[in-house]
């Protein structure tokens, strides 16, 4: 049975020629992503628009160009990718509900940073209502990104007083031994999107004496054992390569006036064969401890290229399926 195809009207107000032509996008190209994304037909006059398809996605589709129409009002000109962060915002549910706004922004120096869709929501929420924090998930859902925003507004409002940027000393293919430098500046490249996230954030400028001061620290993993940190929010990137013994150790150092975020991609693990991960085993271990918080995200939650999220999709379900054709190991005889 075919979903009935009924046309939807409506008029963007106030009318503002410069505002539109930001909408609608350099030949009209906004529009047309819009339509080949939610698969339905957007026809306009002005800014009166006529929309044709499935009634739950021509709702998704009007919702969609009045929060894009008012973006236009605060952030002007939108690109493509802009159109393509809102699409991505919890997927087609998301846009059917008007009430999913985005009502979460991180305040920094450079300006006010927004959480897209309900997931990066509920993960920013958790960050500000949590000592501890997990976000757990692919490459390029935004969850290291938004930890570094919700470390610097804290520092922006005086909440702590230093960052701690950790990251297990663990070889992803490569040998860090020959690197250059010692083991600290050996990490530093693993370190660079969250240098990059601070540098977007505060300036470069800034970032540097703020580390020449040791209000951002750049710490190993390894030189973690033996601290307490308080007033501090740290952030544990890769967090997937960490061991068991290292996370419990890890948790432990938190102490007063400390939020830690930790993150990770339980599919990109680069410990040795046999070595389970941290991240892991503590998904179980504290799944209903209260007081901290879990965001699990999805392929859906990617905010990078298009591309990105369908690569992910693939590799999962190429995994699934070669889980189900691998032959069990008999057990073994002692």
């Amino acid at each position: 049975m075919n979903t009935p195809q009924e046309p939807r009207r409506f008029t963007l107000e106030p009318f503002d020629a410069q505002r539109f032509a930001s909408l609608c996008g350099q030949l009209d190209e906004n529009l047309r992503q819009i339509e080949k994304r939610l698969e339905i037909e957007i026809r306009n006059r002005g800014n009166q628009f006529e929309l044709v398809g499935p009634a739950e996605r021509v709702q998704a589709a009007e919702n969609l160009l009045r929060r894009l129409y008012r973006e236009t009002k605060n952030e002007g000109d939108l690109t493509p990718d802009t159109v393509h962060l809102f699409l991505q915002e919890s997927g087609l549910e998301g846009l059917e509900n008007p009430e999913s706004e985005l009502n979460v922004s991180l305040r920094t120096r450079k300006g006010m940073i927004r959480p897209r869709g309900a997931n990066q929501q509920r993960y920013v929420r958790s960050i500000l209502d949590h000592d501890i924090n997990f976000g757990i998930g692919p490459a390029g859902t935004g969850k290291t990104y938004l930890a570094v925003a919700c470390a610097v507004d804290a520092l922006e409002r005086e909440q702590i007083r230093r960052i701690l940027l950790v990251r297990p000393a663990v070889e992803a293919g490569e040998k860090l031994g020959f690197l250059p430098g010692d083991l600290a500046q050996k990490i530093d490249p693993y370190l660079r999107p969250l240098y990059d996230a601070l540098y977007e954030m505060l300036g470069f400028e800034t970032v540097a004496k703020l580390i020449e001061r040791q209000v951002i620290e750049v710490a190993p993993l390894a030189y973690m054992r033996g601290r307490t940190l308080n007033n501090s929010f740290i952030i544990l990137d890769e967090s997937q390569n960490t061991t068991v013994e290292q996370m419990k150790m890890f948790l432990t150092r938190i102490g007063f006036g400390s939020t830690a975020v930790i993150t990770g991609d339980i599919t990109q693990v680069d410990l040795p064969r046999g070595t389970r991960s941290g991240l892991a085993h503590v998904i179980n271990v504290l799944k209903d401890v209260p007081g901290i918080g879990f965001t699990h995200f999805q392929a859906k939650d990617v905010v990078r290229h298009p591309l990105v999220q369908r690569i992910v999709e693939a590799y999962d379900r190429f995994e699934q399926q070669t889980e189900k054709r691998a032959p069990k190991e008999p057990p073994h005889d002692n």
